[in-house]
């Protein structure tokens, strides 16, 4: 049966389709997460305990940074004091099938956002439908910039500052496995997410609800909660707090350009039809 025309599609044809969106990006995930089972090992060691280790990527760079900063050890990690527990009978098989989940999730992305792209096309005009493989491609790069930000970054910070952190010298960090795994899932897929905002803010600037003068307007706050979530999630140090909020800072700063752009097209695109219409 030919696919109905988006004028002719009611409510329910609508939900019809985003059910199969769901069901098909849920099979991609699912698909993809049985296939991690393969490389589980590699996963849990190496990844997603790697930065409970004074030995991982990023907390030898910064000792390096520091050292080049003339900081001397200032922020070098030299030992975790935490250990990480199971308390759960079932604990560890939960955590197990989210992880493998979560990557089905990061490594499927693509493929959602195609499936996304499908359901939304019918309602964009042919110029724009043309525009599949850029809105893919930029949307998934953000998405991977993010996650890998969130990994290399704001999850090795917020360890540190937590394994760290301690009331009194009575007190032992012994973390259970399920609120580490919860903590690395969240810093990963908040970052991928929110490395997604220039895209947002496209697709927002696009329906008019969305303009550059308010994201400029509200750029003072966005500042202070980006330096707070960075005071959060690093140690006390200046340095530390700058690595994780630039970055963030300049995701906003793109939205902010993003927007200008949109605009400027959309001003434009009326002269043209403007200027047809007083042809005719």
């Amino acid at each position: 049966m030919a696919k109905k025309n988006i004028n002719e599609m009611s409510f329910l044809d609508h939900l019809e389709d985003l059910r199969w969106l769901l069901v098909r990006s849920s099979i991609a995930v699912v698909i993809t997460a049985i296939l991690t089972y393969f490389i589980s090992d590699y996963l849990f060691d190496v990844v997603i305990f790697g930065p409970t280790r004074p030995t991982f990527f990023t907390y030898v760079y910064f000792c390096e940074l520091s050292h080049s900063l003339g900081f001397a050890d200032s922020i070098c990690i030299t030992e975790m004091p935490f250990i990480i527990q199971n308390t759960e009978m079932e604990g560890q098989v939960n955590v197990f099938i989210w992880i493998c989940l979560l990557f089905g999730f990061i490594l499927s992305f693509p493929y959602i956002l195609w499936e996304v792209w499908k359901f939304i096309s019918p309602a964009l005009y042919t110029n724009e439908k043309k525009n599949a493989k850029v809105f893919i491609f930029f949307s998934s790069l953000l998405f991977f910039l993010g996650v890998i930000f969130g990994y290399f970054v704001v999850v090795p910070m917020s360890v540190n500052f937590v394994a760290t952190f301690t009331v009194s010298d009575m007190v032992l960090n012994q973390f259970t496995l399920d609120s580490y795994i919860g903590m690395v899932k969240t810093s990963v897929l908040a970052s991928g997410l929110f490395f997604e905002l220039p895209i947002i803010i496209y697709f927002l600037t696009k329906l008019g609800l969305v303009t550059a003068n308010f994201l400029r307007t509200y750029r003072k706050y966005a500042i202070v909660i980006v330096l707070i979530v960075a005071a959060i999630v690093t140690p006390p140090d200046v340095v530390s707090q700058t690595i994780v909020a630039i970055p963030m800072l300049l995701i906003y700063e793109a939205s902010i350009f993003i927007a200008v752009f949109v605009a400027k097209k959309e001003v434009a695109a009326e002269k043209e039809t403007t200027k047809k219409i007083e042809k005719e």
